[in-house]
């Protein structure tokens, strides 16, 4: 005898949540501790190879320069081709440029490396986007992308406290911070081989599912998409005739611009303001501090994602995230105050900014067709990533001016609060709240 419907349907969303989140979340730690442990290793790359700050900068953003070149093939190719050969393919060749990190010498080397990382990995996190509405259904996008996204949070907090132990290794003539590209590189290409032989591309192919289970998920977002489904489908000059679909990148821009230069720049910050209330600002003691403001982005997201499905609003949680971030940075940096407060305020804008990413990608589905959003993911996304090259040379710029690292976290808590004010002006369809049995019943 079959299962009932909503046995079925529990069924089948637990088992395709406890199947493919865990690999995705270990896939986004890879990525984004390759993309970002650039900022654990600034003190002592720049140290010994002369960068100037603002050098550091362009590095830092020039990454989003290759990128975003095949930013909307990317997600295109896992739309319509496979997304297991497309990131199998990214994992093997950014593992390879982010190993090569190690061995830069000058700023040219330091920029065409950064520039290979961005091209290598370009596609992966949109890609990500578009394969999770391959498996998951309307109701748990939230919670399922907050499988991805807490990559970052985690990424970060684990890779200041391992970076933290490999700068210290000075092995066979190389400095710690060639040991740890070297060492942070290479789980990417053993992923990529993982994901070749046990990442399906769609239901029908997973060997886990029943054909009844397969067939019950394939419809079930088949009619998710029917009922957002415009009469033909949206062009990608037609998406970018929407202003929903600029607010939306706009306002991801704004606030990537304070979040990408956040990520590169705040152990620096952060050694800043220890020296300034009177504590160690060393480098080993920053990165240390450093680790626990993102481990507070793990609760941001968790909180931020299931508030969103639970009650079926997005925008607000989205709105309400970025202003938590602007307001924690802005605090932070008022002058007189004891460390512990101001920890405190930097802790809150580790949640705030980690807080608003869930219910924002759930966004262009709720504000779009489902033919525009797939096509607007890409725009959007491309205009997130463009916001990674003005951030951190404008940061640099600010540093090698004179200006301390108060003046730079008010910049960034100013990058966000725009991102905010734009988010705002989003008009919403309406989202019915998920029934609370079924709820706790699907997705962890």
């Amino acid at each position: 005898m079959p299962p009932e419907p909503d046995s079925l349907s529990r069924t089948v969303r637990r088992k395709v949540a406890w199947r493919l989140l865990p690999l995705i979340f270990v896939l986004y730690v890879v990525a984004y501790l390759d993309r970002a442990n650039l900022g654990f290793a600034r003190e002592q790359m720049v140290g010994e190879l002369g960068f100037s700050n603002t050098a550091f900068g362009w590095g830092a953003g020039i990454f989003f320069v290759g990128y975003l070149l095949l930013e909307i093939p990317g997600a295109l190719l896992v739309e319509h081709w496979s997304a297991r050969k497309w990131f199998a393919r990214i994992l093997l060749t950014w593992g390879a440029c982010s190993m090569g990190m190690a061995f830069v010498r000058t700023e040219t080397q330091f920029y065409v490396a950064r520039f290979l990382l961005g091209l290598a990995e370009a596609g992966f996190f949109p890609g990500v986007i578009v394969y999770l509405t391959h498996w998951f259904p309307q109701c748990d996008r939230a919670r399922a992308l907050a499988g991805l996204v807490f990559g970052v949070p985690v990424s970060l907090a684990l890779g200041a406290y391992t970076s933290r132990q490999l700068l210290l290794l000075d092995w066979l003539g190389l400095s710690g911070w060639q040991w740890m590209f070297l060492f942070e590189g290479a789980p990417a290409i053993v992923l990529g081989v993982v994901v070749l032989l046990v990442l399906p591309d769609r239901p029908r192919q997973a060997g886990w599912l029943t054909p009844e289970e397969a067939t019950w998920l394939e419809d079930t977002i088949a009619a998710d998409r029917q009922a957002t489904a415009g009469p033909v489908p949206v062009t990608l000059g037609q998406a970018l005739r929407m202003p929903t679909v600029w607010l939306l990148a706009f306002g991801i821009m704004a606030i990537n611009t304070g979040g990408y230069a956040l990520v590169f720049w705040l152990p620096t910050a952060v050694g800043g303001l220890l020296s300034a209330t009177g504590r160690p600002g060393d480098e080993q003691s920053a990165l240390l501090w450093t680790g626990v403001v993102y481990l507070c982005g793990v609760v941001g997201i968790w909180v931020s994602s299931r508030l969103s499905d639970w009650t079926g609003e997005r925008k607000w949680h989205c709105v309400g995230g970025v202003v938590l971030a602007a307001a924690g940075l802005a605090m932070s940096v008022f002058p007189g105050q004891p460390w512990a407060l101001v920890f405190v305020w930097l802790c809150l804008a580790g949640v705030g900014a980690f807080f608003w990413i869930p219910p924002f990608w759930a966004l262009p589905t709720a504000t779009l067709t489902a033919s525009a959003a797939a096509v607007a993911v890409g725009v959007i996304n491309m205009c997130a990533n463009l916001a990674g090259l003005f951030g951190s040379p404008v940061v640099g710029k600010m540093k090698d001016a004179g200006l301390d690292d108060r003046a730079a976290l008010l910049f960034l808590a100013a990058c966000y609060a725009t991102g905010g004010l734009i988010i705002s002006l989003i008009g919403v369809f309406p989202t019915p709240p998920a029934d609370a049995a079924d709820y706790a019943e699907t997705i962890p």
